[in-house]
C-alpha cells in the first residue's frame, strides 16, 4: 500500500468522505466511511499524517482526536477551499469537495483555523446561549406588544415602561381585553420573566469567566471592550501570537477597508465584514459607547476618538476606534502587557546603517 501523506475529509452527519495522497500527490484512496469506524480508519495512517478538513460544526472535535492519535488535524475556512474544486459550482458532491479541502491543504500560503480547546468551546456556548436568550426576549416582548395592540392598548417603545404597565394592565378588568386573551398574555410575561432568568445565568457565567482569567481581565480594562466582549473575543481566539501583528487580527475580524485597487491606484470602500461577525459586532458596539461618551472624559483614546469624529464623521470614527481597539488588544495579548491608558505608542529607531 503506498503511504499516505495527506487527508482531505469533508465531514458530514453519519458519513465521512476521505481523498488520501500520497508524496507525490497521486490518489491512494478517495471513499465514504461511516462516522463510527473513521477513527480506526486513522489509526492506520503514518505518525504526522496531515488531515485536512473544513472548519465547520464538529470540526474543532475531530481535530482534538486526531492531535492526541499524534496526527497533524488542520481546519481552513471553506472560503479558501471553494477555489480549488475542480469541477466548479456545478460539481460539488462529497467526493469532489474532499479532493479540494487535500489540495488546498498542500498550499504554502493556506491559513488554518487554530484548534479551540474544550474550555473555549464551553465559553463560546454560554456566548451563543445569551444571543439566543435575547433574540427570544426580543420576539416575546414584540409578541406582547403585537396581542395588546389588538384590543387598544399602545405603550411606548420601552421594555423598562412595558414591564412596569403590564401587570395593571392584566389587572384592570374595565379595559378590553377577553378573558382568553388575558390567560395568554399572563403566559407571555412568565416567559418574558424566564428568559430573564436564563439570560441572568449566562452573564453570571461571562463576569465567573472574567474573573478567573487573567487575559480576560486584561482585555476588559481596554477603553470600549468590557467583561462581554473580552471573554468573547479571549474564547474564540486562545493563542493571539497566530497573528503577525494586530493589522493582521483586525483584517480578520473584518474591520479593515475593502481594497479594489488596479493600475497602481488605491481605491479603499467599506470595512470587509470577513470572520466573526459577532466579535465585530461587540467591538463596533462598545465603539460606539466610547465616541457617545468621549466628551467627558479626557484619555488619550476618547480625545482621539471626539476629533476624528469632527474632521470623518460618526461612523468613521467608530469604525476607527473598533479597529484601533482590536490593535490594541492584540499587543496586550500578545506580549501579555496591561492597559495603559496614557500610553503613547511610538515607531522603533531604525539602526543607523539603515538610515544613512
Amino acid at each position: 500500500m503506498q503511504t499516505i501523506v495527506r487527508v482531505g475529509v469533508d465531514l458530514a452527519k453519519n458519513v465521512l468522505q476521505v481523498h488520501a495522497v500520497d508524496a507525490q500527490g497521486r490518489l491512494v484512496t478517495n471513499r465514504a466511511i461511516q462516522r463510527s469506524k473513521f477513527l480506526a480508519w486513522c489509526t492506520q495512517l503514518p505518525a504526522g499524517c496531515l488531515i485536512a478538513m473544513e472548519a465547520c460544526g464538529g470540526a474543532h472535535h475531530w481535530c482534538r482526536q486526531l492531535l492526541r492519535m499524534g496526527l497533524d488535524a488542520r481546519m481552513m475556512a471553506a472560503a479558501l477551499v471553494a477555489p480549488y474544486r475542480m469541477q466548479g459550482k456545478g460539481g460539488k458532491n462529497d467526493a469532489n469537495d474532499a479532493a479540494a479541502i487535500c489540495e488546498a491543504a498542500s498550499r504554502p500560503q493556506m491559513r488554518f483555523v487554530s484548534v479551540k480547546t474544550l474550555d473555549q468551546q464551553g465559553m463560546l456556548c454560554v456566548h451563543r446561549l445569551r444571543e439566543g436568550f435575547k433574540e427570544e426576549r426580543t420576539a416575546c416582548i414584540n409578541r406582547i406588544r403585537g396581542l395588546l395592540a389588538e384590543f387598544g392598548i399602545v405603550l411606548p417603545q420601552s421594555s423598562r415602561i412595558l414591564r412596569s404597565h403590564l401587570h395593571d394592565i392584566l389587572e384592570d378588568a374595565s379595559n378590553d381585553i377577553a378573558g382568553t386573551a388575558r390567560l395568554v398574555l399572563q403566559r407571555a410575561f412568565m416567559h418574558w420573566q424566564e428568559l430573564d432568568e436564563h439570560l441572568h445565568w449566562c452573564e453570571q457565567r461571562i463576569a465567573a469567566h472574567c474573573k478567573e482569567d487573567a487575559q480576560v481581565q486584561r482585555a476588559a480594562a481596554i477603553k470600549g471592550l468590557g467583561p462581554l466582549t473580552a471573554s468573547a473575543v479571549v474564547a474564540t481566539v486562545g493563542n493571539f501570537k497566530q497573528f503577525k501583528n494586530g493589522a493582521q487580527f483586525a483584517a480578520w475580524l473584518g474591520l479593515t477597508p475593502r481594497q479594489n485597487s488596479s493600475g497602481g491606484k488605491s481605491n479603499l470602500g467599506s470595512i470587509t465584514k470577513r470572520g466573526d461577525s459577532y466579535l465585530r459586532t461587540l467591538l463596533i458596539q462598545g465603539a460606539k459607547a466610547v465616541v457617545l461618551t468621549g466628551k467627558h472624559n479626557l484619555d488619550p483614546i476618547s480625545q482621539w476618538a471626539i476629533a476624528l469624529r469632527q474632521r470623518s464623521g460618526w461612523q468613521k470614527a467608530v469604525v476607527a476606534l473598533a479597529n484601533k481597539n482590536a490593535r490594541i488588544l492584540w499587543a496586550l495579548m500578545a506580549h501579555e502587557r496591561s492597559y495603559e491608558a496614557a500610553h503613547i505608542s511610538s515607531r522603533p529607531m531604525q539602526p543607523a546603517s539603515v538610515m544613512a
